[in-house]
Protein backbone atom coordinates (compact mmCIF):
# COMPACT_ATOMS: atom_id res chain seq x y z
CA UNK A 1 0.00 0.00 0.00
CA UNK A 2 1.48 3.36 -1.06
CA UNK A 3 1.51 6.58 0.90
CA UNK A 4 -1.40 7.87 -1.15
CA UNK A 5 -3.46 4.80 -0.30
CA UNK A 6 -2.64 5.15 3.39
CA UNK A 7 -4.56 8.43 3.46
CA UNK A 8 -7.72 6.75 2.16
CA UNK A 9 -9.96 6.27 5.16
CA UNK A 10 -13.39 4.73 5.56
CA UNK A 11 -15.72 4.71 8.55
CA UNK A 12 -17.79 1.78 9.78
CA UNK A 13 -20.46 3.05 12.20
CA UNK A 14 -21.57 0.55 14.81
CA UNK A 15 -18.25 -1.09 14.02
CA UNK A 16 -18.38 -3.44 17.03
CA UNK A 17 -21.70 -4.91 15.96
CA UNK A 18 -22.17 -8.43 14.62
CA UNK A 19 -22.07 -7.87 10.83
CA UNK A 20 -19.86 -4.77 11.16
CA UNK A 21 -17.01 -6.74 12.76
CA UNK A 22 -16.86 -9.02 9.73
CA UNK A 23 -16.89 -6.06 7.34
CA UNK A 24 -14.08 -4.31 9.26
CA UNK A 25 -11.86 -7.40 9.05
CA UNK A 26 -12.74 -7.82 5.37
CA UNK A 27 -11.77 -4.21 4.57
CA UNK A 28 -8.45 -4.56 6.38
CA UNK A 29 -7.78 -7.94 4.76
CA UNK A 30 -8.52 -6.65 1.25
CA UNK A 31 -6.19 -3.68 1.85
CA UNK A 32 -8.90 -1.36 0.54
CA UNK A 33 -8.92 1.38 3.17
CA UNK A 34 -7.61 2.35 6.53
CA UNK A 35 -10.64 1.69 8.75
CA UNK A 36 -12.04 4.00 11.40
CA UNK A 37 -14.28 1.96 13.71
CA UNK A 38 -16.98 4.17 15.25
CA UNK A 39 -19.07 2.90 18.16
CA UNK A 40 -20.57 3.90 21.52
CA UNK A 41 -18.00 2.30 23.82
CA UNK A 42 -15.45 4.62 25.41
CA UNK A 43 -12.69 2.26 24.22
CA UNK A 44 -12.39 -0.86 22.13
CA UNK A 45 -12.19 -4.20 23.94
CA UNK A 46 -10.93 -7.03 21.76
CA UNK A 47 -11.73 -10.69 22.21
CA UNK A 48 -8.76 -13.06 22.29
CA UNK A 49 -9.35 -14.18 18.68
CA UNK A 50 -9.50 -10.54 17.52
CA UNK A 51 -6.35 -9.59 19.43
CA UNK A 52 -4.37 -12.26 17.59
CA UNK A 53 -6.19 -11.78 14.29
CA UNK A 54 -6.57 -9.25 11.49
CA UNK A 55 -8.23 -6.57 13.64
CA UNK A 56 -5.58 -6.62 16.37
CA UNK A 57 -2.83 -6.39 13.77
CA UNK A 58 -4.64 -3.53 12.00
CA UNK A 59 -4.99 -1.53 15.24
CA UNK A 60 -1.33 -2.05 16.13
CA UNK A 61 -0.14 -1.04 12.65
CA UNK A 62 -2.37 2.03 12.50
CA UNK A 63 -4.39 0.76 9.57
CA UNK A 64 -7.38 0.68 11.87
CA UNK A 65 -8.37 3.03 14.66
CA UNK A 66 -11.23 3.22 17.12
CA UNK A 67 -13.31 6.35 17.72
CA UNK A 68 -15.98 6.61 20.42
CA UNK A 69 -18.99 8.54 19.13
CA UNK A 70 -22.75 8.68 19.59
CA UNK A 71 -24.56 9.12 16.26
CA UNK A 72 -27.19 11.19 18.07
CA UNK A 73 -24.51 13.82 18.75
CA UNK A 74 -23.90 15.75 15.52
CA UNK A 75 -20.59 17.26 16.67
CA UNK A 76 -19.17 13.82 17.50
CA UNK A 77 -20.23 12.47 14.09
CA UNK A 78 -18.64 15.42 12.26
CA UNK A 79 -15.35 14.83 14.05
CA UNK A 80 -15.44 11.08 13.41
CA UNK A 81 -15.90 11.64 9.64
CA UNK A 82 -12.93 14.00 9.17
CA UNK A 83 -10.79 13.04 6.16
CA UNK A 84 -13.04 10.10 5.26
CA UNK A 85 -13.77 8.94 1.70
CA UNK A 86 -16.40 6.26 2.39
CA UNK A 87 -18.91 5.65 5.20
CA UNK A 88 -20.49 2.26 5.86
CA UNK A 89 -23.42 3.17 8.12
CA UNK A 90 -24.20 -0.06 10.01
CA UNK A 91 -25.08 1.23 13.50
CA UNK A 92 -28.51 0.31 14.89
CA UNK A 93 -30.00 -0.62 18.28
CA UNK A 94 -30.83 -4.22 19.19
CA UNK A 95 -33.80 -5.14 16.96
CA UNK A 96 -35.40 -7.25 19.74
CA UNK A 97 -35.94 -4.13 21.91
CA UNK A 98 -39.24 -2.64 20.72
CA UNK A 99 -38.62 0.89 22.01
CA UNK A 100 -39.78 3.59 19.58
CA UNK A 101 -37.85 6.47 21.17
CA UNK A 102 -34.58 4.52 21.09
CA UNK A 103 -34.96 3.32 17.49
CA UNK A 104 -36.11 6.70 16.18
CA UNK A 105 -33.23 8.56 17.84
CA UNK A 106 -30.63 6.24 16.26
CA UNK A 107 -32.19 5.00 13.02
CA UNK A 108 -33.75 8.30 11.92
CA UNK A 109 -32.13 11.21 13.77
CA UNK A 110 -28.79 9.41 13.70
CA UNK A 111 -29.14 8.85 9.94
CA UNK A 112 -29.75 12.61 9.48
CA UNK A 113 -26.57 13.37 11.40
CA UNK A 114 -24.63 10.86 9.30
CA UNK A 115 -25.90 12.41 6.04
CA UNK A 116 -25.13 15.97 7.18
CA UNK A 117 -21.65 14.96 8.32
CA UNK A 118 -20.97 13.19 5.02
CA UNK A 119 -21.97 16.31 3.05
CA UNK A 120 -19.96 18.73 5.24
CA UNK A 121 -16.87 16.51 5.28
CA UNK A 122 -17.02 15.84 1.50
CA UNK A 123 -17.46 12.07 1.91
CA UNK A 124 -17.77 10.48 -1.54
CA UNK A 125 -19.82 7.35 -0.86
CA UNK A 126 -22.34 6.29 1.83
CA UNK A 127 -23.52 2.67 2.04
CA UNK A 128 -26.39 2.11 4.46
CA UNK A 129 -27.20 -1.21 6.16
CA UNK A 130 -30.98 -1.44 6.15
CA UNK A 131 -33.13 -4.55 6.68
CA UNK A 132 -35.35 -6.77 4.58
CA UNK A 133 -38.04 -6.09 7.20
CA UNK A 134 -38.62 -2.56 5.86
CA UNK A 135 -41.23 -3.98 3.44
CA UNK A 136 -42.81 -6.38 5.96
CA UNK A 137 -46.10 -5.43 7.61
CA UNK A 138 -46.10 -8.32 10.08
CA UNK A 139 -49.26 -9.85 8.60
CA UNK A 140 -48.77 -10.74 4.94
CA UNK A 141 -45.96 -13.08 3.94
CA UNK A 142 -43.44 -12.12 1.27
CA UNK A 143 -42.45 -14.55 -1.47
CA UNK A 144 -39.62 -13.59 -3.83
CA UNK A 145 -40.25 -9.92 -3.01
CA UNK A 146 -38.17 -7.43 -4.98
CA UNK A 147 -37.33 -3.76 -4.52
CA UNK A 148 -40.55 -2.64 -6.22
CA UNK A 149 -42.44 -3.56 -3.02
CA UNK A 150 -43.39 -0.32 -1.19
CA UNK A 151 -42.99 0.36 2.50
CA UNK A 152 -46.16 -0.81 4.30
CA UNK A 153 -48.50 1.63 6.04
CA UNK A 154 -47.68 -0.09 9.33
CA UNK A 155 -44.60 -2.15 10.13
CA UNK A 156 -44.19 -5.22 12.32
CA UNK A 157 -42.16 -3.33 14.94
CA UNK A 158 -40.49 0.01 15.68
CA UNK A 159 -37.10 -1.25 14.48
CA UNK A 160 -38.41 -1.94 10.95
CA UNK A 161 -40.47 1.27 10.85
CA UNK A 162 -37.55 3.51 11.78
CA UNK A 163 -35.15 1.56 9.55
CA UNK A 164 -37.40 2.35 6.57
CA UNK A 165 -37.41 6.05 7.52
CA UNK A 166 -33.63 6.07 7.79
CA UNK A 167 -33.30 4.28 4.45
CA UNK A 168 -35.57 6.81 2.73
CA UNK A 169 -33.37 9.65 4.03
CA UNK A 170 -30.17 7.95 2.83
CA UNK A 171 -31.53 7.32 -0.68
CA UNK A 172 -32.93 10.85 -0.92
CA UNK A 173 -29.47 12.24 -0.08
CA UNK A 174 -27.95 10.63 -3.17
CA UNK A 175 -26.29 13.31 -5.31
CA UNK A 176 -26.06 15.93 -2.52
CA UNK A 177 -22.69 17.66 -2.87
CA UNK A 178 -21.44 14.74 -5.01
CA UNK A 179 -22.34 12.13 -2.34
CA UNK A 180 -23.35 8.73 -3.79
CA UNK A 181 -25.56 6.54 -1.61
CA UNK A 182 -27.24 3.15 -1.67
CA UNK A 183 -28.99 0.87 0.83
CA UNK A 184 -28.50 -2.85 1.46
CA UNK A 185 -31.33 -4.95 2.90
CA UNK A 186 -29.90 -8.21 4.31
CA UNK A 187 -32.36 -10.89 5.43
CA UNK A 188 -31.83 -13.18 8.41
CA UNK A 189 -28.13 -12.57 9.10
CA UNK A 190 -26.40 -15.49 10.85
CA UNK A 191 -22.89 -16.76 11.46
CA UNK A 192 -20.00 -16.63 13.97
CA UNK A 193 -20.33 -13.73 16.41
CA UNK A 194 -24.13 -13.65 16.24
CA UNK A 195 -25.53 -12.59 19.61
CA UNK A 196 -29.21 -12.84 18.75
CA UNK A 197 -30.39 -15.65 16.47
CA UNK A 198 -28.17 -18.61 17.45
CA UNK A 199 -28.02 -17.77 21.19
CA UNK A 200 -31.84 -17.50 21.17
CA UNK A 201 -32.17 -20.90 19.49
CA UNK A 202 -29.78 -22.44 22.02
CA UNK A 203 -31.54 -20.79 24.98
CA UNK A 204 -34.87 -22.18 23.78
CA UNK A 205 -33.31 -25.60 23.27
CA UNK A 206 -31.87 -25.66 26.78
CA UNK A 207 -35.25 -24.61 28.15
CA UNK A 208 -36.85 -27.57 26.35
CA UNK A 209 -38.64 -25.37 23.79
CA UNK A 210 -36.71 -26.39 20.68
CA UNK A 211 -39.17 -29.20 19.98
CA UNK A 212 -41.95 -26.70 19.20
CA UNK A 213 -42.80 -25.26 15.78
CA UNK A 214 -44.88 -22.07 15.58
CA UNK A 215 -47.36 -22.42 12.71
CA UNK A 216 -47.47 -25.21 10.13
CA UNK A 217 -43.69 -25.32 9.69
CA UNK A 218 -43.80 -24.84 5.91
CA UNK A 219 -42.92 -21.14 5.82
CA UNK A 220 -39.84 -20.44 3.69
CA UNK A 221 -37.15 -17.92 4.58
CA UNK A 222 -34.09 -16.26 3.14
CA UNK A 223 -31.04 -16.29 5.40
CA UNK A 224 -27.74 -14.54 4.75
CA UNK A 225 -24.38 -15.71 6.04
CA UNK A 226 -22.63 -12.80 7.72
CA UNK A 227 -19.56 -12.93 5.45
CA UNK A 228 -21.85 -12.52 2.45
CA UNK A 229 -23.29 -9.39 4.07
CA UNK A 230 -19.79 -7.92 4.39
CA UNK A 231 -19.06 -8.93 0.79
CA UNK A 232 -22.23 -7.14 -0.38
CA UNK A 233 -21.00 -3.91 1.24
CA UNK A 234 -17.68 -4.23 -0.56
CA UNK A 235 -19.50 -4.86 -3.86
CA UNK A 236 -21.70 -1.78 -3.31
CA UNK A 237 -18.70 0.43 -2.53
CA UNK A 238 -16.80 -0.80 -5.59
CA UNK A 239 -19.83 -0.20 -7.83
CA UNK A 240 -20.30 3.37 -6.55
CA UNK A 241 -16.56 4.02 -6.95
CA UNK A 242 -16.48 2.72 -10.53
CA UNK A 243 -17.88 5.92 -12.02
CA UNK A 244 -19.75 6.19 -15.30
CA UNK A 245 -22.83 4.10 -16.08
CA UNK A 246 -22.07 1.49 -13.39
CA UNK A 247 -22.08 4.07 -10.56
CA UNK A 248 -25.07 5.82 -12.05
CA UNK A 249 -27.11 2.59 -12.06
CA UNK A 250 -25.95 1.56 -8.58
CA UNK A 251 -26.45 4.88 -6.76
CA UNK A 252 -29.68 5.91 -5.06
CA UNK A 253 -30.99 2.33 -4.97
CA UNK A 254 -31.97 -0.27 -2.36
CA UNK A 255 -30.90 -3.92 -2.70
CA UNK A 256 -32.11 -7.12 -1.05
CA UNK A 257 -29.13 -9.22 0.08
CA UNK A 258 -29.60 -12.96 0.70
CA UNK A 259 -27.76 -16.24 0.24
CA UNK A 260 -30.07 -16.82 -2.75
CA UNK A 261 -31.00 -20.21 -1.28
CA UNK A 262 -34.50 -20.06 0.28
CA UNK A 263 -35.12 -22.71 2.95
CA UNK A 264 -37.95 -23.58 5.33
CA UNK A 265 -37.40 -21.57 8.50
CA UNK A 266 -37.90 -24.56 10.78
CA UNK A 267 -35.58 -26.71 8.68
CA UNK A 268 -32.87 -24.06 9.16
CA UNK A 269 -33.57 -23.98 12.93
CA UNK A 270 -33.48 -27.77 12.99
CA UNK A 271 -30.06 -27.85 11.30
CA UNK A 272 -28.64 -25.38 13.84
CA UNK A 273 -30.05 -26.89 17.06
CA UNK A 274 -29.62 -30.44 15.79
CA UNK A 275 -26.02 -29.69 14.81
CA UNK A 276 -25.39 -28.49 18.37
CA UNK A 277 -26.88 -31.68 19.80
CA UNK A 278 -30.30 -30.45 20.92
CA UNK A 279 -33.79 -31.75 20.22
CA UNK A 280 -35.06 -30.78 16.76
CA UNK A 281 -38.42 -29.00 16.22
CA UNK A 282 -41.32 -31.45 15.71
CA UNK A 283 -44.44 -30.37 17.67
CA UNK A 284 -46.56 -27.79 15.84
CA UNK A 285 -48.34 -25.04 17.76
CA UNK A 286 -50.95 -23.07 15.79
CA UNK A 287 -50.40 -19.33 15.60
CA UNK A 288 -53.84 -18.61 17.12
CA UNK A 289 -52.68 -20.50 20.25
CA UNK A 290 -49.22 -18.90 20.49
CA UNK A 291 -50.27 -15.30 19.84
CA UNK A 292 -52.34 -14.71 23.05
CA UNK A 293 -49.44 -16.06 25.13
CA UNK A 294 -47.04 -13.73 23.31
CA UNK A 295 -49.29 -10.75 24.08
CA UNK A 296 -49.26 -11.69 27.79
CA UNK A 297 -45.44 -11.94 27.73
CA UNK A 298 -45.24 -8.55 25.99
CA UNK A 299 -47.57 -6.97 28.55
CA UNK A 300 -45.56 -8.49 31.41
CA UNK A 301 -42.34 -7.03 30.00
CA UNK A 302 -43.91 -3.57 29.73
CA UNK A 303 -44.88 -3.88 33.40
CA UNK A 304 -41.64 -5.33 34.79
CA UNK A 305 -39.09 -4.20 32.19
CA UNK A 306 -38.17 -1.07 34.19
CA UNK A 307 -37.28 -3.33 37.13
CA UNK A 308 -34.73 -5.40 35.20
CA UNK A 309 -36.82 -8.07 33.46
CA UNK A 310 -34.79 -9.44 30.50
CA UNK A 311 -36.06 -8.62 27.01
CA UNK A 312 -38.39 -11.53 26.05
CA UNK A 313 -38.07 -13.34 22.73
CA UNK A 314 -41.63 -14.68 22.73
CA UNK A 315 -43.40 -11.51 21.53
CA UNK A 316 -46.22 -10.92 19.00
CA UNK A 317 -43.82 -9.48 16.40
CA UNK A 318 -41.51 -12.48 16.83
CA UNK A 319 -44.42 -14.91 16.41
CA UNK A 320 -45.31 -13.24 13.12
CA UNK A 321 -41.71 -13.47 11.96
CA UNK A 322 -41.49 -17.17 12.85
CA UNK A 323 -44.72 -18.22 11.16
CA UNK A 324 -44.81 -16.47 7.77
CA UNK A 325 -42.89 -16.70 4.49
CA UNK A 326 -40.11 -14.15 3.90
CA UNK A 327 -38.12 -14.68 0.72
CA UNK A 328 -36.52 -11.95 -1.39
CA UNK A 329 -35.19 -11.57 -4.92
CA UNK A 330 -31.53 -10.50 -5.03
CA UNK A 331 -31.33 -10.22 -8.84
CA UNK A 332 -31.05 -6.43 -8.70
CA UNK A 333 -28.04 -6.65 -6.37
CA UNK A 334 -26.44 -9.14 -8.76
CA UNK A 335 -27.06 -6.96 -11.83
CA UNK A 336 -26.20 -3.50 -10.46
CA UNK A 337 -23.52 -4.01 -7.80
CA UNK A 338 -22.20 -7.41 -8.89
CA UNK A 339 -23.18 -9.23 -5.68
CA UNK A 340 -23.24 -13.02 -5.50
CA UNK A 341 -22.75 -15.03 -2.27
CA UNK A 342 -19.20 -16.19 -1.59
CA UNK A 343 -20.24 -18.71 1.10
CA UNK A 344 -23.05 -21.22 0.46
CA UNK A 345 -25.89 -21.71 2.94
CA UNK A 346 -24.72 -25.24 3.80
CA UNK A 347 -21.14 -24.07 4.39
CA UNK A 348 -22.39 -21.10 6.42
CA UNK A 349 -24.48 -23.35 8.67
CA UNK A 350 -21.51 -25.67 9.20
CA UNK A 351 -19.19 -22.78 10.07
CA UNK A 352 -21.80 -21.42 12.49
CA UNK A 353 -22.16 -24.75 14.29
CA UNK A 354 -18.37 -25.01 14.61
CA UNK A 355 -18.16 -21.42 15.93
CA UNK A 356 -20.72 -22.23 18.64
CA UNK A 357 -19.28 -25.60 19.62
CA UNK A 358 -18.96 -24.28 23.21
CA UNK A 359 -22.78 -24.10 23.32
CA UNK A 360 -23.27 -27.75 22.38
CA UNK A 361 -25.64 -29.81 24.51
CA UNK A 362 -22.75 -31.92 25.81
CA UNK A 363 -21.21 -28.78 27.34
CA UNK A 364 -24.42 -27.68 29.03
CA UNK A 365 -23.82 -26.63 32.62
CA UNK A 366 -24.95 -29.22 35.10
CA UNK A 367 -26.20 -28.02 38.47
CA UNK A 368 -24.07 -29.19 41.40
CA UNK A 369 -26.09 -30.32 44.39
CA UNK A 370 -29.84 -29.87 44.92
CA UNK A 371 -31.73 -26.93 43.44
CA UNK A 372 -32.95 -24.08 45.65
CA UNK A 373 -36.52 -25.24 45.07
CA UNK A 374 -35.61 -28.67 46.45
CA UNK A 375 -33.88 -27.07 49.46
CA UNK A 376 -36.95 -24.91 50.19
CA UNK A 377 -39.11 -28.06 50.11
CA UNK A 378 -36.66 -29.84 52.46
CA UNK A 379 -36.11 -32.58 49.88
CA UNK A 380 -37.76 -35.95 50.41
CA UNK A 381 -41.26 -36.86 49.27
CA UNK A 382 -42.56 -33.28 49.08
CA UNK A 383 -39.80 -32.31 46.65
CA UNK A 384 -40.35 -35.46 44.57
CA UNK A 385 -44.05 -34.62 44.27
CA UNK A 386 -44.00 -30.84 43.70
CA UNK A 387 -40.92 -30.88 41.42
CA UNK A 388 -42.36 -33.76 39.36
CA UNK A 389 -39.33 -35.95 40.09
CA UNK A 390 -41.54 -38.97 40.69
CA UNK A 391 -44.44 -38.56 38.25
CA UNK A 392 -46.34 -41.49 39.79
CA UNK A 393 -46.34 -39.85 43.23
CA UNK A 394 -47.21 -36.47 41.69
CA UNK A 395 -50.24 -37.86 39.86
CA UNK A 396 -51.39 -39.77 42.97
CA UNK A 397 -51.09 -36.57 45.06
CA UNK A 398 -53.09 -34.63 42.47
CA UNK A 399 -55.82 -37.30 42.48
CA UNK A 400 -56.02 -37.15 46.27
CA UNK A 401 -56.20 -33.34 46.21
CA UNK A 402 -58.93 -33.46 43.56
CA UNK A 403 -60.88 -35.95 45.70
CA UNK A 404 -60.50 -33.68 48.74
CA UNK A 405 -61.70 -30.71 46.70
CA UNK A 406 -64.89 -32.36 45.44
CA UNK A 407 -65.73 -34.01 48.77
CA UNK A 408 -64.83 -31.28 51.23
CA UNK A 409 -64.34 -27.94 49.46
CA UNK A 410 -66.74 -27.81 46.51
CA UNK A 411 -69.60 -29.13 48.66
CA UNK A 412 -69.52 -25.76 50.50
CA UNK A 413 -69.86 -27.42 53.91
CA UNK A 414 -68.74 -25.59 57.07
CA UNK A 415 -65.19 -25.91 58.36
CA UNK A 416 -66.28 -28.16 61.27
CA UNK A 417 -68.27 -30.42 58.92
CA UNK A 418 -65.36 -30.65 56.46
CA UNK A 419 -62.90 -31.45 59.27
CA UNK A 420 -65.26 -34.10 60.69
CA UNK A 421 -65.66 -35.74 57.28
CA UNK A 422 -61.90 -35.70 56.75
CA UNK A 423 -61.25 -37.31 60.14
CA UNK A 424 -63.95 -39.89 59.43
CA UNK A 425 -62.34 -40.86 56.11
CA UNK A 426 -58.92 -41.01 57.79
CA UNK A 427 -60.23 -43.26 60.59
CA UNK A 428 -61.90 -45.63 58.14
CA UNK A 429 -58.71 -45.76 56.05
CA UNK A 430 -56.56 -46.47 59.13
CA UNK A 431 -58.98 -49.15 60.34
CA UNK A 432 -58.95 -50.92 56.97
CA UNK A 433 -55.16 -50.55 56.70
CA UNK A 434 -54.71 -52.09 60.13
CA UNK A 435 -56.86 -55.14 59.27
CA UNK A 436 -55.28 -55.88 55.89
CA UNK A 437 -52.91 -58.87 55.68
CA UNK A 438 -49.15 -58.38 55.26
CA UNK A 439 -49.42 -59.43 51.60
CA UNK A 440 -52.21 -59.22 49.03
CA UNK A 441 -52.06 -60.72 45.54
CA UNK A 442 -48.31 -61.07 45.88
CA UNK A 443 -47.78 -57.42 46.89
CA UNK A 444 -46.55 -56.29 50.30
CA UNK A 445 -49.01 -53.99 52.10
CA UNK A 446 -47.39 -50.95 53.73
CA UNK A 447 -48.66 -50.63 57.31
CA UNK A 448 -49.01 -47.15 58.83
CA UNK A 449 -47.31 -47.10 62.21
CA UNK A 450 -48.78 -45.17 65.13
CA UNK A 451 -45.39 -43.48 65.52
CA UNK A 452 -46.19 -41.49 62.36
CA UNK A 453 -48.65 -39.44 64.44
CA UNK A 454 -46.50 -39.23 67.55
CA UNK A 455 -45.18 -35.76 68.44
CA UNK A 456 -41.85 -36.16 70.23
CA UNK A 457 -40.61 -33.76 72.88
CA UNK A 458 -37.84 -32.63 70.51
CA UNK A 459 -40.34 -31.87 67.75
CA UNK A 460 -42.58 -30.06 70.29
CA UNK A 461 -39.67 -27.87 71.39
CA UNK A 462 -38.77 -27.20 67.74
CA UNK A 463 -42.32 -26.07 66.98
CA UNK A 464 -42.42 -23.89 70.11
CA UNK A 465 -39.04 -22.31 69.24
CA UNK A 466 -40.23 -21.62 65.68
CA UNK A 467 -43.39 -19.92 66.95
CA UNK A 468 -41.39 -17.85 69.46
CA UNK A 469 -38.84 -16.91 66.78
CA UNK A 470 -41.63 -15.82 64.44
CA UNK A 471 -43.17 -13.68 67.17
CA UNK A 472 -39.83 -12.07 68.05
CA UNK A 473 -39.20 -11.33 64.36
CA UNK A 474 -42.60 -9.63 64.21
CA UNK A 475 -41.75 -7.52 67.28
CA UNK A 476 -38.36 -6.48 65.81
CA UNK A 477 -40.01 -5.45 62.55
CA UNK A 478 -42.66 -3.52 64.48
CA UNK A 479 -39.92 -1.62 66.37
CA UNK A 480 -38.09 -0.85 63.12
CA UNK A 481 -41.29 0.44 61.51
CA UNK A 482 -42.07 2.61 64.52
CA UNK A 483 -38.77 4.46 63.97
CA UNK A 484 -39.93 5.39 60.45
CA UNK A 485 -36.65 4.83 58.59
CA UNK A 486 -37.00 1.45 56.86
CA UNK A 487 -38.92 2.08 53.64
CA UNK A 488 -38.15 -1.35 52.18
CA UNK A 489 -39.65 -3.07 55.24
CA UNK A 490 -42.73 -0.83 55.00
CA UNK A 491 -43.24 -1.84 51.36
CA UNK A 492 -42.84 -5.55 52.22
CA UNK A 493 -45.34 -5.34 55.08
CA UNK A 494 -47.81 -3.31 53.01
CA UNK A 495 -47.63 -5.80 50.13
CA UNK A 496 -48.07 -8.74 52.56
CA UNK A 497 -51.14 -7.13 54.13
CA UNK A 498 -52.62 -6.37 50.71
CA UNK A 499 -52.12 -10.01 49.73
CA UNK A 500 -53.79 -11.15 52.96
CA UNK A 501 -56.71 -8.79 52.41
CA UNK A 502 -57.10 -10.19 48.91
CA UNK A 503 -57.01 -13.76 50.20
CA UNK A 504 -59.66 -12.87 52.77
CA UNK A 505 -62.28 -12.08 50.13
CA UNK A 506 -61.49 -15.09 47.94
CA UNK A 507 -63.76 -18.12 48.25
CA UNK A 508 -62.41 -21.38 49.66
CA UNK A 509 -62.86 -23.09 46.28
CA UNK A 510 -60.81 -20.46 44.45
CA UNK A 511 -58.21 -20.33 47.21
CA UNK A 512 -57.79 -24.11 47.19
CA UNK A 513 -57.47 -24.35 43.39
CA UNK A 514 -55.01 -21.43 43.31
CA UNK A 515 -52.88 -22.94 46.07
CA UNK A 516 -52.73 -26.35 44.38
CA UNK A 517 -51.95 -24.83 40.98
CA UNK A 518 -49.24 -22.63 42.49
CA UNK A 519 -47.64 -25.49 44.45
CA UNK A 520 -47.45 -27.82 41.44
CA UNK A 521 -46.17 -25.20 38.96
CA UNK A 522 -44.25 -22.48 40.83
CA UNK A 523 -41.59 -24.75 42.36
CA UNK A 524 -41.21 -26.66 39.08
CA UNK A 525 -40.74 -23.43 37.06
CA UNK A 526 -38.38 -22.00 39.66
CA UNK A 527 -36.16 -25.08 39.47
CA UNK A 528 -35.98 -24.80 35.66
CA UNK A 529 -35.43 -21.00 35.60
CA UNK A 530 -33.60 -20.55 38.91
CA UNK A 531 -30.84 -18.22 37.65
CA UNK A 532 -33.15 -16.03 35.57
CA UNK A 533 -35.71 -15.62 38.39
CA UNK A 534 -33.02 -14.94 41.03
CA UNK A 535 -31.41 -12.36 38.75
CA UNK A 536 -34.77 -10.66 38.11
CA UNK A 537 -35.60 -10.58 41.85
CA UNK A 538 -32.16 -9.17 42.63
CA UNK A 539 -32.56 -6.40 40.04
CA UNK A 540 -36.02 -5.59 41.34
CA UNK A 541 -34.72 -5.42 44.91
CA UNK A 542 -31.81 -3.15 43.91
CA UNK A 543 -34.19 -0.90 41.96
CA UNK A 544 -36.63 -0.66 44.88
CA UNK A 545 -33.79 -0.09 47.33
CA UNK A 546 -32.44 2.80 45.25
CA UNK A 547 -35.92 4.35 45.04
CA UNK A 548 -36.35 3.96 48.80
CA UNK A 549 -32.97 5.64 49.35
CA UNK A 550 -34.12 8.57 47.22
CA UNK A 551 -37.36 8.87 49.22
CA UNK A 552 -35.39 8.67 52.48
CA UNK A 553 -33.00 11.42 51.37
CA UNK A 554 -35.91 13.64 50.32
CA UNK A 555 -37.64 13.04 53.67
CA UNK A 556 -34.41 13.81 55.54
CA UNK A 557 -33.75 17.01 53.59
CA UNK A 558 -37.30 18.23 54.25
CA UNK A 559 -36.92 17.40 57.92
Amino acid sequence: MGSEDEERWCVVTGGRGFAARHLVEMLIKYNMFSVRIVDLGSSIELEASEEQGILGEGLRSGRAQYVSADLRDKAQVLKAFEGVEVVFHMAAPNSSINNYKLHYSVNVEGARNVIDACIKQNVKRLIYTSSASVVFDGIHGLTNADESFPYPAKHNDFYSATKSEGEALILKANGSNGLLTCSLRPSGIFGPGDRLMVPSLVANARAGKSKFIIGNGNNTYDFTYVENVGHAHVCAERALASGGIIAEKAAGQAYFITNMEPIKFWEFASLIVGGLGYERPRIKIPVFVAMPIAHIVDWTYKLFGPYGMPVPQFTPSRIRLLSCCRTFNSSKAKDRIGYTPIVSLQEGIQRTIEAYSHLKAEHQHKREGPSKASVYLRGGTAADILLWKDKRKTLMALLVLVAIYYNFIASECTMITALSKLLLVALIFLFINGNLPEKMLGYRVEKISSSCFHLSQERSRSVAVSVASLWNSFVRNFKSLSKGNDWMLLIKVAVSLLVLSFIGVVSRQTLYKTAVLFAFTAFFIYEKKEQEIDSLCQRFQVCMQSKCNVVRKVSTSKG
